[in-house]
């Protein structure tokens, strides 16, 4: 997934997951968006049915390509909603798709923090690579103060490296934001 050179303004654009009280006009966009995602009306929108959203309604190749930021936000938003029927827990539903798109975004801003400290494109970040990152770390809104304890925090598992899931925790509880998107 390339992180460089992204059009966070489109992005945004792209994504209407403002609340309907705020915005009118993006709620009826979401609700056009969400048949356009449910390609047999069923009310249910499962990954595979979000992969191909994003791909061919979205046409947003940079965050197509991040598959990883897609798992988390679709994990997300079908835990955010209560089950309407057995297999709601499974699946994105209409009251949970602004939550998804939401997520999207921010999990996406995630993947970008966590691809700019991952050197190697192995999608893990070593101890050396976390080190390295720490004046990106600071920039985007966190004091490391010592990196060996941060590490260990962040690495919850204590499998001596710090896996995307494990980064997008510790960035959501630090409010990590990213200098050059649009916020």
């Amino acid at each position: 997934c390339a992180t460089d050179r992204i059009d966070w303004k489109a992005i945004h654009k792209k994504l209407p997951y403002q609340r309907r009280k705020k915005s009118e006009e993006e709620y009826k966009a979401r609700m056009k968006m969400f048949s356009q995602f449910d390609p047999n009306g069923n009310g249910y929108l499962s990954l595979a049915e979000v992969d191909k959203g994003i791909r061919d309604v979205l046409q947003l190749d940079k965050l197509f390509d991040c598959k990883p930021a897609i798992m988390r936000a679709f994990q997300a938003a079908k835990a955010k909603g209560k089950s309407k029927s057995k297999v709601s827990d499974d699946y994105i539903e209409k009251n949970e798709f602004r939550y998804f798109l939401w997520s999207l975004r921010q999990y996406f801003e995630y993947w970008v923090m966590f691809d700019r400290a991952d050197k190697d494109d192995d999608r893990r970040i070593d101890y050396d690579e976390f080190k390295k990152a720490i004046p990106m770390i600071e920039k985007w809104g966190v004091k490391v103060l010592d990196p060996a304890k941060a590490f260990r925090q962040i690495d919850r598992n204590g499998g001596g490296i710090i896996l995307f899931d494990e980064f997008a925790a510790w960035a959501i509880k630090k409010n990590l934001d990213l200098e050059d998107d649009d916020d």
